[in-house]
């Protein structure tokens, strides 16, 4: 009798286990992702000297994006690994090679100590974070999906995208520590460096975790495993379900990396606000993204996918433009929280949604390599662009609020793309997936 009645919680505790072993590696990719960005005008300063911020920061943005069009790179490559290897032993080899671009670049010397080497140093840094980035979340959010218990799928998978946002409080809180207690020219000098060598601190943390993960056992009752050969090929007839998965999760990508990574140089340098009031707005964007997004997730579970991911998609095309106006009219704190807020809603509930559908709709033989391509595409090619885009779009147009124009065009594409997948029926995307 004991033994029965102990079972559900023992199962409950394992599950929780496996889910915080699994997703903490993304806790590392998001914390280094969210420090790039928010320290951008410092690592500029150190990197890439120029007599204007503007172009400066460019290039620093520029860096940021050239990591991730290393992502479909991984994907493919690592993502083939992962469908033939195993989900645990691929999810341990991505977190090797992210660690060593973190260290890489927490440790490099200034451009004034070595010169050009410098830059080059944190780009080849920037390139190994890429890389294992573009098969990281893929991995993780197929390793959650084969662990749900059924009809929690969305539920499950959306603790990917949460795990992300623990990384950005944590680093949020760090970066406001230092600002509270370090002089403004200190942290400018050297003292940006101090949260990336916290992260190399926390790796071997991570690592004792992910290799305590047990592989999954749809995985292991898989009777044929595919070559990568045989993935590469699957993955190449599968194109048009890696593009429209792509479409679908831009803007996951897009107003992620416009309320995390981009938040705080655009409180700081375009509405004027104090480094504290940008890092206070992004802490608390992070703690709104974590609960959003196991409610999209769940929500998405009881009523199906394609409501939810259209529903949001039209509610940030009619609002996007409209809310940065009204911001960058009158800039201030409660205004920016206000936008902020909304736009985290957006991405919280949107996220925990696509990342079920995507699972869903990718041939399951080459679930990993198919959902981290499309995954890799768009944040690669749209996602991580953003802070370039919207440093782009303001100096070119001269409009505080276009960026929203950049999310905008997200939010086409993820309507055209889920009408498009999920016509006749969510059971019949489903069914077009496995048949795949």
């Amino acid at each position: 009798m004991s033994s029965t009645s102990s079972s559900p919680p023992v199962q409950l505790k394992s599950r929780i286990g496996a889910i915080l072993r699994a997703t903490s590696g993304n806790f590392l990719e998001q914390f280094d992702f969210f420090l790039f960005g928010f320290y951008a005008r410092y690592i500029a300063q150190a990197f890439f000297p120029s007599h204007d911020e503007t172009a400066a920061l460019l290039h620093t943005f520029g860096v940021f994006w050239l990591g991730a069009l290393m992502r479909p790179v991984g994907a493919i490559v690592l993502g083939a690994y992962i469908d033939r290897i195993g989900r645990r032993k691929g999810l341990i080899v991505t977190l090797s090679i992210m660690a060593i671009g973190t260290v890489t670049i927490a440790f490099c010397p200034t451009y004034a100590t070595i010169g050009v080497a410098a830059p080059t140093i944190v780009l080849i840094g920037r390139l190994l974070q890429g890389f294992s980035a573009g098969v990281e979340l893929g991995g993780v959010s197929v390793y959650l999906s084969e662990i749900a218990t059924p009809g929690n799928r969305g539920f499950y998978t959306s603790f990917q995208s949460s795990s992300q946002q623990v990384a950005i409080f944590v680093a949020s809180i760090i970066g406001f520590a230092l600002s509270e207690l370090i002089p403004a020219e200190t942290v400018a000098a050297w003292g940006w460096r101090i949260p990336f060598f916290i992260g190399c601190l926390i790796i071997p943390v991570i690592f004792f975790l992910r290799r305590t993960l047990e592989e999954t056992p749809e995985f292991l009752a898989m009777k044929h495993h595919p070559t990568t050969r045989e993935v590469f090929a699957s993955a190449a007839a599968n194109w048009r379900i890696i593009v429209l998965g792509m479409m679908i999760a831009v803007l996951t990508t897009t107003t992620f990396y416009f309320v995390t990574v981009y938040t705080p140089t655009f409180g700081r340098t375009v509405l004027k606000l104090t480094t504290r009031d940008a890092l206070l707005v992004t802490l608390l964007v992070a703690v709104t993204n974590f609960i959003w997004n196991p409610v999209g997730g769940a929500l998405s579970d009881r009523i199906g996918r394609r409501p939810v991911l259209t529903g949001i998609a039209i509610l940030s095309l009619l609002t996007a433009y409209p809310a940065l106006h009204w911001l960058v009219e009158a800039p201030s704190f409660s205004k920016m929280l206000a936008v902020e807020m909304m736009f985290s809603f957006y991405f919280g509930v949107y996220s925990g949604t696509m990342l079920g559908a995507l699972v869903e709709i990718v041939p399951k033989h080459v679930r990993t390599t198919c959902f981290s391509m499309a995954f890799a595409l768009a944040a690669g090619l749209f996602g991580t662009f953003t802070p370039f885009a919207a440093t782009l779009l303001i100096e070119h147009t001269h409009d505080k609020a276009s960026p929203a124009y950049w999310l905008m065009c997200a939010a086409v594409l993820g309507i055209i793309a889920a009408l498009t997948v999920f016509r006749g029926g969510e059971q019949a995307a489903k069914d077009r997936a496995l048949a795949g």
